[in-house]
């Protein structure tokens, strides 16, 4: 996104990032600790703490919580809310069976109590693809 910026038809006050998944979680950290590139972020279904997601995938690159606390605390966006400078849209599926939206009403919660303003959708019963019916055209 900095090089882009320098582009003379690149506006880099307008530069944002999308992510679903685990590109939610990216999206999510580069608007908390990376504040300084994008305006704005749109996380869909994200991991906001990893101490939430499926242990057998963490524990796999983290190794457990109790070993690596720092690990987990540092590269969760829930603990950067702080730093939130600019737009951001979460959006969940309350049926995620991948990644729980525990993760985004944690979040949601943070920012409120930083005091921080942020838009939200949660799209009631849906999956982690957030499909069926007309979601996808109202997402």
């Amino acid at each position: 996104a900095k090089v882009l910026g320098n582009y003379a038809f690149v506006d880099k006050a307008r530069i944002g990032i999308f992510g679903w998944s685990y590109g939610g979680f990216m999206a999510s950290n580069c608007i908390m600790k990376g504040n300084d590139v994008f305006k704005m972020a749109i996380a869909v279904a994200p991991v906001t703490n990893w101490r939430f997601y499926d242990s057998v995938y963490t524990e796999r690159y983290m190794t457990t919580p109790q070993e690596n606390a720092s690990g987990y605390d540092d590269n969760s966006p829930i603990n950067h809310v702080d730093k939130l400078k600019g737009k951001f849209l979460l959006i969940h599926g309350s049926g995620d069976d991948n990644v729980h939206v525990q993760n985004s009403m944690q979040m949601m919660e943070a920012l409120i109590q930083a005091n921080k303003q942020f838009d939200s959708q949660i799209y009631p019963d849906n999956n982690h693809g957030i499909y069926g019916g007309k979601t996808r055209v109202q997402l």
